[in-house]
């Protein structure tokens, strides 16, 4: 018979973020002929305890929701009748405008008043309409709508269910807050989070790390046991990154990925292997 033998740590050594490497010593290794080696080696994954979502093009399909809303309203305003000859155009011109105003917005170059003003303004204008022909409404008639539509990314529910049952997920947006609840409330998105942020309502905004440590705080989390996962390369990435959490970069258009980013998904599901 073997004798039993204790493994007692002598030495650890941190590889990665996620990853810890701890060398053992067995004593009296000669006594036992099974016994090779004097060190065995183990690598521990460090479990994530919480999980941080954005909202919008990450769960919430942002641009085929606004697409939908606004093939509706090209065609109750009649936009073809004073000068639009496409929806496609317009939703083309809209969507290039809107990236671009939320870009200043996440860093806080602009206002909410300010982008909700001129999006559909400099949308028009630069179709060629002018000044006076422009629907006044017509942005008040989106941000109607628009919250209200349900399409998710591919497998966002499925891959949800899943993480609920195995970590706390929460969500962090940069989002309007009226707009938000109703986003989530229509989508059904509600049960899943514990605890749902709005850069309107705590007056940050990502990349500020400041609305990570406010997020971390509010659900009881520590920064080695959360991930952010986002599509937003200085708001969800950097804004993650800097404040010292990891990420997951969702990039579901396949753009080419910073060479310092380490995790990637194109698809959802993905998820389901990774966590």
């Amino acid at each position: 018979m073997y004798k039993k033998h204790v493994l007692y740590p002598f030495k650890c050594r941190s590889i990665d973020r996620s990853r810890t490497m701890i060398f053992f010593n067995t004593p009296n290794v000669a006594d036992c002929a099974d016994i090779r080696r004097q060190v065995i080696i183990f690598v521990i994954i460090m479990p994530y305890k919480h999980i941080f979502f954005d909202l919008d093009h990450t769960i919430w399909d942002f641009d085929k929701n606004a697409e939908e809303t606004l093939h509706e309203l090209f065609h109750s305003y009649q936009l073809g009748d004073i000068g639009l000859s496409s929806p496609d155009l317009f939703i083309e011109t809209y969507t290039r405008n809107n990236h671009d105003l939320w870009a200043d917005y996440h860093l806080g170059l602009i206002s909410k008043q300010h982008l909700r003003e001129t999006r559909f303004k400099k949308t028009f204008l630069d179709l060629g309409l002018a000044p006076e022909t422009i629907p006044m409404s017509f942005e008040d008639d989106y941000v109607r709508i628009c919250p209200t539509k349900k399409n998710l990314f591919p497998y966002a529910v499925e891959v949800l269910s899943y993480l609920t049952e195995r970590y706390h997920l929460h969500l962090i947006s940069n989002g309007f807050k009226e707009s938000t609840e109703i986003k989530v409330k229509t989508s059904g998105l509600n049960s899943y989070f514990k605890t749902i942020v709005i850069s309107e309502v705590v007056g940050l905004n990502k990349p500020d790390k400041a609305i990570f440590e406010y997020s971390l705080k509010g659900a009881g989390a520590l920064k080695h046991e959360s991930m952010m996962i986002g599509d937003s390369l200085i708001a969800d990435v950097r804004g993650a990154m800097a404040f010292g959490i990891d990420v997951i970069y969702f990039n579901p258009k396949r753009a080419e990925k910073p060479e310092d980013i380490d995790k990637e998904i194109n698809c959802l599901s993905e998820l389901t292997t990774l966590l």
